[in-house]
């Protein structure tokens, strides 16, 4: 029996404390899409490339959820197209604090060059270019 070949990743569910302030930032901020969907409740996706976040408020999971899902738990690195210096200029122009970089780091098809900030739970979130 030969192993499971996994190909890439469909989504991931961040918890958070305010679905309004992630979208605020993630969309606002870093570009993403947010879309609501499915109904009673209406749930919400921030949308990247062939990805997605889906968004999951702490104290009202959804089923099946992570063991312990707490705000504030992820780190994550986003690939862009929009150059480093451009991404800088965004992050200042929207007063998000630049925690470290650009440095150099290595993603998972070679080098990349990084800046390093928190979403509003303190998430952090690594936007990169190779």
């Amino acid at each position: 029996m030969s192993p499971v070949e996994i190909t890439g990743l469909d989504h991931l569910v961040l918890t958070v404390a305010s679905i309004e302030r992630t979208v605020a930032f993630y969309a606002g901020v870093l570009g993403l899409r947010a879309e609501p969907f499915g109904a009673d409740p209406v749930r919400w996706a921030l949308h990247f490339g062939t990805q997605k976040f889906n968004l999951h408020e702490a104290g009202h999971e959804f089923e099946p959820r992570a063991a312990s899902p707490t705000p504030g738990s992820v780190d994550v690195c986003l690939i862009t197209r929009t150059p480093l210096d451009e991404v800088v200029a965004a992050l200042a122009e929207h007063r998000v604090p630049i925690i470290e970089g650009p440095v150099t780091r290595t993603g998972a098809q070679g080098r990349i060059r990084s800046v390093y900030v928190r979403d509003p739970d303190a998430n952090l979130v690594e936007i990169a270019t190779y």
